[in-house]
Parts: structure tokens; sequence; C-alpha cells
């Protein structure tokens, strides 16, 4: 059996390159393509990293003999590559989100099943030591049930950072503002760790770019499956950008957390991670003290590898391993969903002015991009 994956790359942006120097750092990746819609700016990229480039997906498949395609397209523009690469055979990994519709979604998730194909998201967050470490706890009972569950992000967008990519800040080119861009890694992380969503009671709002389109600042209230409650708050409204912290209260009156995002916001291609992502919050009896040896060892990490492209080669790792060993990949396209479902539901709590009940579905028709346009 092979061993190695012929893998192309989907999207030239920024976040492109990210994912280029993480197959170029896997042995289970043979890096062979790159299709760009702009034949001049997939030419410089396929020179950057000795791949060949491609502005059709179908031929690119066919004549680079693809088994395997990364999509890091705008999200509003996930579907169609995904589509057309499930039709030609190949496996399909999409940075975060799945997409920005429900509707995208199942399109997406039917045609991989239809056509005998692997799909998974970018969640490489999950990945994280001391995120393991907080769903590890949960699974031992460590905290008992978990009743309450809070996930924070606050951040700040400039108008330079609109200005970098002429689909930012805009409805239709970017699916979302902070919900859909910035916070589905912590929305995510928070429905691992609390389990399934039976209601969401929500307000969003554009509060200080008026520059943009889309929502910068979101408040949730949860209903869990299990009777736990949860509080969401995101916001690209906060200078300096502060930190993104996910806490898990249990029964028992013990609480773990994580703070996975500190110092400033990561932006792909402009700016660094500058903190590493810690435990900040951990009171389960006997294990308090673990708290600061956790912190240091995690900061240690950080200065070992680079966080930008370690935990991305670590989830490419797992889907091409999912190819190889013909299993599920740990993030699948169904669990991707789940976070379209989170934020697609706060929107239409705002446009409908009451809870939205779960499971969603997709609406039909596109006046109101599904809630937001209200």
């Amino acid at each position: 059996m092979n061993d190695k994956i012929r893998t192309a790359l989907i999207g030239v942006g920024k976040v492109g390159h990210l994912h280029a120097q993480a197959l170029g750092a896997l042995a289970e990746a043979e890096f062979v393509a790159v299709y760009g819609r702009n034949a001049e700016r997939a030419a410089a990229f396929a020179r950057q990293y000795h791949v060949k480039p491609y502005t059709d997906i179908a031929t690119m498949i066919r004549d680079a003999r693809v088994q395997a395609v990364i999509i890091g397209t705008p999200h509003p523009a996930h579907a169609a590559p995904a589509l057309q690469a499930a039709q030609a055979g190949a496996h399909i990994l999409i940075e975060k989100p799945l997409a920005s519709s429900l509707k995208d979604c199942d399109a997406m998730i039917a045609a991989a099943q239809n056509a005998h194909v692997k799909l998974g998201v970018i969640s490489q967050r999950r990945w994280y030591t001391s995120v393991q470490r907080v769903r590890a706890a949960i699974d031992a009972g460590k905290i008992g049930k978990p009743i309450l569950g809070m996930m924070m992000l606050l951040g700040w967008r400039d108008q330079a950072y609109y200005r970098a990519d002429p689909w930012r800040g805009k409805w239709i080119e970017e699916g979302g503002g902070v919900l859909v861009n910035q916070a589905p890694h912590q929305l995510d992380l928070l429905q691992w760790f609390m389990g399934p969503v039976a209601e969401v009671f929500a307000y969003w709002d554009n509060l200080n770019h008026p520059y943009i389109e889309v929502e910068d600042t979101a408040v949730a209230t949860i209903r869990f499956q299990n009777g736990a409650l949860g509080s969401i708050v995101v916001s690209n409204s906060q200078k300096p950008g502060l930190y993104g912290k996910v806490h898990i209260h249990g029964a028992n009156g013990a609480s773990v957390g994580v703070q996975t995002d500190g110092g400033a916001m990561f932006i792909a291609g402009m700016a660094p991670v500058l903190e590493p992502p810690i435990n900040d919050l951990w009171t389960v009896p006997g294990e308090e003290a673990l708290l600061a040896q956790w912190q240091a060892e995690d900061r240690a990490m950080f200065e070992r590898v680079d966080t930008t492209t370690y935990y991305h080669q670590l989830q490419i790792q797992d889907f091409l391993r999912a190819i190889l060993e013909d299993r599920e990949p740990a993030i699948t396209g169904v669990e991707g969903r789940k976070t379209v479902e989170l934020f697609t539901a706060i929107y239409r709590s705002q446009r409908d002015r009451h809870p939205v009940q779960f499971p969603l579905d997709a609406e039909n028709g596109s006046e109101g991009f599904d809630g937001r346009l209200a």
C-alpha cells in the first residue's frame, strides 16, 4: 500500500501558505498541485512550493492524480470546489468553518457520502495539549456532569485588516463576521466539551465597524440537550485583541478551562500567534497544584514549535492517515456542521426574536441569507 497521499491545495490565499508548509513537513503527504482562479497567482504559488499550478479542479485531480484536496478559499466559496473534488473522487479537507451556510454543509456532506470520499474540517485547536486536558477531565468524570459552559473571544480587527482582502467584511463574500471567521474554533470546542445543543437565544450587531457589512459582536445563551446551560460572548470590537477562553463548570463544583488565544488574535499571513494556549482554570480536587506545572510545560512547548503550522500538521496528518487506514478522520464534515448550525442559530434568533430549537435545517431561498440579512 502506498504510504503517501497525493495532495493538492484549492486556494492560493494567506491560509494556503500555512497548509502548504504543513504538507511539506508530513511524511504522509506528497504535495503535487495547486488550484487558483487567477492563473498568475496560482503559478507564483506553485513556483514557491515546487508543485504544478492549475485553473481547473477536475483537470488538476485527473492529470496530477490527486487523491486529497485541502480547500482554503473564502467561506462561501467552499462548497463549489468541494462538490467538484468529490465528483472527481478526491477526499476533501476544508479550512474552518465547513461553510457559511447549512445548505452548503449539507450539499458537501451528501456529495462526499455519495462519492465514498472522506470529508473533514480544520479544527486544529482540538490538538492543543491544554484543550485535550479539558476533554480528558470531562470524559473521566472529574468535574461530574458539565452543567455550565462559558466561551469568550474578545479581539480587534481594524480597517487595514478588512482592506487586506476584498472579500473581508461582506455578507456574500465572507458569509459573516466574528461568528463565521474568528469564533468557529471556540464554538467548536464549546460544543465538543458540552455535547449537543437543544436551544439558542442570541443577539448580534455591528457596534464600531461602520466600514463593514457584517457583525462585529454577538452574545448568546444556550440550553444543551443534557440540561446544562452555556453562554457565548464574541467580539472584534475590543482593542487591543485580548483572548479566547472556554471554561467548563461541573456539577461537583469543579471547573476546568483553557485560554486558546492570547496577546492578540492570530491573522494568517498577517500576524503570528503571540501567546501559548494554556489551561487558565483548574479546580479538580487534588489537581489544583498541577495548573502551574502545565502552564510551564505549555509555554516550553510554544517555544519549541511553530504554533501557526504545527497543529495544522497534526490534523492534516490525521486526515491523511484516515485515508491510508480507511477510517473516519477525527473531525468529519458532520462534526464540522455543528459549528455552522450554532452560529446560524445565533443569526436566526435575532431575526426571529425568539429561541431557536435544534436541530436546524437549511432554509430554502437566499433572500435572508439564512438569518443574516433580515
